[in-house]
């Protein structure tokens, strides 16, 4: 079923617009995924003469926002900022809140679809299953699970950073006989009154899950490895008398997000946190504690992140705000120990409303994992290491996250064009050239992906600024007569080289996470964010178009 209602007449095509049995259909340009990136693409390829065509495997526009609904799913990014930069859509939408829950972003979706009529260049319910390059005819082959084939010159990779779940391999999982759900699989009709739920995890899903849960559970149990550094959400409305003065700003806004660090116009303290008396850091610390969002991250203390005793500082003031509001001391030692576990602020910080609040609560409780490993499931819940009894639960809820990054793209058949398949490509590490293109894969972009600014940046404003550079790129080579153009191995190295260079200079790589794919088993553990912000990024990648340097292009007219 669709997400937002739909006229039979609006969805009459679905699954047909391309012709099936195989047969396939001629595109200048397929993009995979119907998400933020894959609409922006769409959009602005329509608006330069291309005839673009969209294969999603869900059933509606949104992406990550169609399949997230698990209580409490909400974006941590705040309006204005979380939405496209199309003044057709912008003047005519409102925001209900500060940070949009999922139910109004796919309500925005909708309006995105109706405004700019994009659902006639859609194929829904239709997940690619091949992808492969036809040398001979320079363009790319594309088959989806459905019976769909799609050909084109050029092809745009939209499926999302965070798309492929990740399910731990728990042993006795099949002998359960409770309800066992994933985060990104979460039926929205589901009520845990009166059950007893464990949530495993306690990253940002986990926080918003546990956050909501909380309030119905007759218990709940969250088990956890070690706990997120939350930061007050300070969420509020958002009237329409209020959006509609803004919007005359709204151009300036974007632009100032658009050359920014991390999307939003904010400035850090260009002092280091050694340099301010303590009292003067303290009123500081508080000022921008209390403006909420990640206010409390952008606009700190220039060395945070470079050094570890300014790093201490910041997280002994959090842990103090942190300690305020949880009154158990046991649960206080678990959420906000005495020694950081890891660097504040080098995995993500997710923000909250009543978090702490619910974990106060007597029917709420905490286990670490690091003492109390689960063994395995049992019929009835879950039998911990270090206890002697089994723990019953009737829900179990997966906050285990998702094969970042990467996993969308490595489980769609996408092969180069000698044939090899992407996650045999990237086997020994990621390898792309500015975060868009791939050695091996001609006149194949990547949106919201790996090696750029992605986990560090606002998602509109990172995945726009990567749609123009893809957008102008192909509208030069289509002027100069190009058949293709390809990122050399050489280009992909020194790209590598240099994000792994600005990174050792910070206290980053000291913590693993779904930030540098540690946090999936046998998968390679590497840094996968050009940490520089998306202003030097995109000045970098705009560089690179003046001779196509670093790529090979083929074909140019003299």
């Amino acid at each position: 079923m669709a997400s937002i209602p739909v006229t039979k007449e609006d969805v009459s095509f679905n699954g047909t617009n391309g012709t099936a049995n195989g047969v396939p259909q001629q595109y200048d340009v397929i993009i995979i995924g119907a998400g933020f990136s894959g609409i922006a693409n769409l959009h602005r390829l329509r608006s330069d003469g291309l005839k673009c065509h969209i294969y999603e495997v869900g059933s509606d526009f949104g992406g990550v926002w169609y399949w997230n609904r698990y209580p409490g799913a909400r974006v941590d990014s705040e309006a204005p900022f979380y939405q496209l930069n199309i003044p057709e859509v912008y003047n005519t939408f409102s925001f209900s809140q500060r940070f949009p829950d999922h139910r109004e972003l796919r309500k925005y979706m909708a309006h995105v679809d109706k405004t700019l009529d994009l659902r006639k260049d859609v194929d829904f319910n239709s997940k690619v299953n091949s992808a492969t390059w036809d040398a001979r005819k320079g363009q790319w082959n594309v088959t989806t699970e459905n019976g769909l084939a799609g050909r084109a010159k050029y092809l745009v990779l939209a499926s999302g950073l965070l798309h492929e779940r990740f399910t731990p391999d728990f042993p006795g999982v099949k002998d359960y006989k409770g309800v066992i759900h994933h985060s990104r699989a979460w039926p929205e009709d589901t009520s845990v009154k009166g059950k007893k739920v464990a949530v495993i995890g306690a990253g940002a899903t986990s926080v918003q899950i546990v956050q909501e849960l909380a309030k119905e559970a007759d218990q709940l149990t969250m088990l956890m490895r070690r706990p997120s550094y939350c930061l007050p959400m300070g969420q509020r409305k958002w009237t329409e008398e209020e959006q509609h003065h803004l919007r005359g700003y709204y151009p300036i806004l974007f632009a100032a997000g658009r050359n920014s660090a991390v999307g939003f116009p904010t400035k850090r303290v260009d002092k280091r946190v050694q340099d301010v008396s303590e009292e003067e850091r303290e009123a500081y610390l508080e000022e921008i504690w209390g403006a909420g969002g990640f206010q409390f991250l952008l606009r700190s203390y220039n060395n945070v992140m470079l050094d570890p005793e300014a790093n201490k500082v910041i997280y002994d003031f959090w842990k103090k705000k942190v300690r305020q509001r949880l009154t158990d001391p046991e649960k206080a030692a678990l959420m906000a120990p005495d020694e950081a576990p890891y660097y504040f602020g080098t995995k993500r910080t997710p923000l909250e409303h009543d978090y702490y609040d619910m974990l106060n609560k007597p029917s709420v409780s905490i286990v670490d994992l690091n003492a109390h490993p689960i063994e395995r499931f049992t019929p009835t819940g879950l039998k911990l290491g270090g206890e002697s009894e089994p723990r019953d639960f009737d829900v179990v809820v997966l906050a285990t996250g998702f094969d970042s990054f990467t996993g969308s793209l490595t489980h769609m058949g996408l092969k180069s064009k000698d044939g090899v398949d992407i996650k045999d490509v990237w086997a020994d590490g990621v390898r792309t050239y500015l975060g868009m293109l791939i050695s091996g894969f001609p006149n194949a972009f990547m949106v919201y992906t790996p090696q750029a600014p992605t986990a560090l940046s606002n998602g509109p404003t990172i995945l726009e600024a990567q749609t123009t550079f893809i957008c102008d790129t192909i509208q030069a080579l289509n002027a100069q007569g190009a058949k293709s153009i390809e990122a050399t191995r050489e280009a992909e190295e020194e790209w590598k080289t240099g994000m792994n260079e600005l990174i050792k200079k910070t206290l980053y790589p000291y913590t693993d996470s779904w930030w540098n794919g540690a946090n999936v088993p046998g998968k390679k553990a590497e840094n996968m964010t050009y940490i520089g912000g998306i202003d030097n990024y995109e000045k970098q990648c705009r560089a690179t178009m003046v001779g196509w340097k670093g790529f090979v292009v083929e074909g140019v007219q003299a």
